[in-house]
């Protein structure tokens, strides 16, 4: 936990120094009671509460259902994230994006890349910072919602004027950062008072922050997927934990008898006549003795409930009904599936749009850090691995089909989902091939060369033409 120092003294109007920057900062710092951290509960299924029971219910059954929940928050996420994979970066025109792939493979971000979109797509929001290793090389970090904040320039929606990352070591040491255009204000590990820092000149000249922003509005703060999803969730497990209850108390025939003595006890208390089991078999002497069972509970409403409330859970969450597997035992296949995930791919390529920027600004960062000229190549673009679930013989046919029409063929390569490493693979596999092929066409017996056949001279040549002339 971060603890802010407690001698500063309140200001008014726009922060100024570094420390008046790292107070204003802190304090939009999402804390513990914030909402993303529910969010993250809820991801983690960590979030049972027995929400819309009522007191007596929550009494009696607190205890027994306390570690238990049937969270589908955890697959509206994952159904999100498992298809954004970045490939490689382009600058139309310059180059194949061989630096900006060692820039993303130094930093391991083939992994890390997929934690802050999961982060991003659970809290809201995430951060990437970009700076200089010891050997002035770019790095890339990842930084959840929870350990920064920024403040972006007055009418503007993606410049930022300053960013703070608040961290804390296994010790509980706390460290603070601050970036503005002009400087780096840094209060090292086991400082506790943030007017103790070490100011230093910002050499890119820029806020080295990206946020990564999920479901951004003009108007408003990101938020999370599952917003919108939370009190359905809690529904059905509200649902859920009536029928297991009812399958406990009434689900199993209960048996009566008539006709027979009631015993009771040295209290008067009746004692029951009966052991009942499944391996008991009740009898009686007395043959006016009638046996008998009520009619169980039914659990086939609850059952109703819980599907139609998760019929709802993926319309609002636009995942297919049946990654839920709900009403149907078998998995739809072929066009059912591409029809019915139609939705889902629609909204995953809405995110990246929006990630796609952002990993953009990440790479024109290392650029600015490499002192490359690239820092400004606002025409960069990201290309992601295809979102689309489809079978291989139907997407080879339709790549067949596009080359008919003169496609080039490394546009074909990008669209089979072959990454950017493979395609530089098969531009020199390429070259191989024919300089193989022009090795064996060397060693085949070469055409031998046809003697020139001279056009006649002299006065034949003139009787040939005459023979030829057209005659009018």
């Amino acid at each position: 936990m971060i603890v802010p120092p407690g001698s500063h003294t309140a200001f008014i109007g726009k922060p100024e120094t570094p420390e008046q920057w790292l107070m204003y900062l802190y304090g939009k710092v999402p804390g513990p009671v914030h909402q993303s951290q529910e969010f993250s509960r809820y991801y983690e299924g960590d979030q049972q509460k027995l929400a819309f029971s009522q007191m007596r219910y929550k009494a009696a059954f607190a205890s027994v259902f306390q570690q238990w929940r049937d969270n589908f928050c955890g697959t509206i996420i994952d159904a999100t994230n498992e298809r954004l994979h970045v490939d490689s970066f382009r600058i139309p025109g310059e180059d194949d994006g061989k630096d900006a792939r060692r820039f993303w493979q130094r930093s391991s971000m083939d992994s890390y890349s997929t934690s802050v979109h999961l982060e991003s797509l659970i809290t809201g929001i995430s951060y990437v910072v970009v700076w200089a290793d010891a050997r002035g090389e770019p790095t890339i970090t990842p930084v959840p919602g929870h350990r920064m904040a920024v403040c972006y320039k007055p009418g503007s929606l993606w410049e930022l004027e300053a960013a703070a990352r608040f961290e804390v070591d296994p010790w509980g040491r706390q460290q603070v950062t601050l970036w503005t255009e002009e400087y780096v204000y840094e209060v090292a590990y086991g400082t506790t008072e943030w007017d103790k820092g070490e100011t230093k000149p910002n050499p890119l000249k820029t806020v080295p922050v990206v946020p990564f922003e999920n479901r951004s509005r003009l108007d408003m703060e990101p938020t999370s997927d599952l917003v919108n999803c939370i009190p359905i969730q809690d529904a059905i497990n509200k649902i859920t934990m009536d029928a297991l209850t009812a399958s406990e108390m009434a689900a199993y025939p209960q048996r009566w008898v008539t006709g027979l003595e009631i015993q009771e006890d040295e209290n008067g208390n009746p004692l029951a006549p009966f052991n009942v089991g499944l391996d008991k078999l009740l009898q009686a002497e007395d043959p006016q003795s009638r046996f008998g069972s009520f009619e169980p509970a039914s659990l086939a409403n609850y059952v109703a409930l819980v599907d139609m409330l998760v019929q709802h859970l993926a319309t609002v969450s636009r995942v297919p009904s049946h990654y839920f597997l709900v009403n149907s035992s078998n998995t739809p296949s072929g066009e059912a599936i591409i029809s019915a995930e139609a939705g889902l791919v629609a909204k995953v390529r809405e995110r990246m749009l929006h990630f796609g920027e952002a990993w953009e600004r990440v790479i024109r960062l290392c650029f600015a850090v490499m002192g490359d000229k690239r820092r400004d190549a606002f025409e960069m673009e990201t290309r992601w691995c295809d979102p689309e679930y489809r079978t291989e013989a139907q997407h080879i046919d339709a790549l067949l089909k596009l080359k008919q029409l003169d496609v080039p063929l490394e546009f074909l390569w990008v669209q089979a989902g072959f990454t950017s490493a493979q395609i530089s693979d098969f531009r020199e596999m390429r070259k191989q091939d024919a300089k193989a092929q022009a090795e064996i066409q060397k060693l085949l017996p070469q055409p031998e060369p046809q003697a020139s056949i001279k056009p006649p001279q002299g006065n034949s040549g003139n009787a040939n033409r005459k023979i030829h002339e057209v005659k009018p």
